[in-house]
């Protein structure tokens, strides 16, 4: 995929992403409390993003080995990192929301499958972990993304 651009509602945070493949969602309670719904987001990684507007980005340690970030000024929902306890690190798991253009990007897995609210299911053929899937493959030992 070719880069894409995006930002906050308000615009104090915008962001030039590269290499943009499929995305993902998460269906765990805390991304569902933190998105309102379950998270759809695509992986960028740190050396494909380009960020301005750093100032306004506040972050919260979610657990002890990922972050979430939204802005300070209008609050929207940003990007989850699963940093490994280290701030700052890790790939940005980025909204897709915030895209200019989500257009083409195509849903690739659905982690917390099992955790899912009976009021919504997504189709087609693509992997669908439940927790202890999800937890086992990304080596956390605790609830939530």
């Amino acid at each position: 995929m070719s880069e894409r651009t995006g930002g906050c509602l308000c615009g104090a945070v915008r962001f030039t992403a590269k290499s943009l493949s499929g995305f993902g969602v998460c269906h765990c309670e805390q991304c569902r409390r933190w998105a309102g719904s379950a998270l759809f987001a695509v992986t960028v990684p740190v050396a494909d993003m380009e960020i301005e507007g750093a100032e306004a980005i506040r972050a919260y340690r979610s657990s002890d080995w990922a972050s979430r970030a939204f802005c300070g000024t209008c609050g929207s929902v940003l990007w989850y990192r699963y940093d490994k306890g280290v701030d700052d690190a890790g790939d940005y798991e980025l909204t897709i929301g915030l895209l200019d253009d989500a257009d083409g990007l195509t849903l690739e897995r659905e982690i917390f499958s099992d955790r899912k609210p009976d009021c919504w299911a997504l189709t087609g053929d693509h992997p669908r972990m439940t927790r202890a899937e999800t937890l086992a493959r990304y080596g956390a030992q605790v609830d939530g993304a």
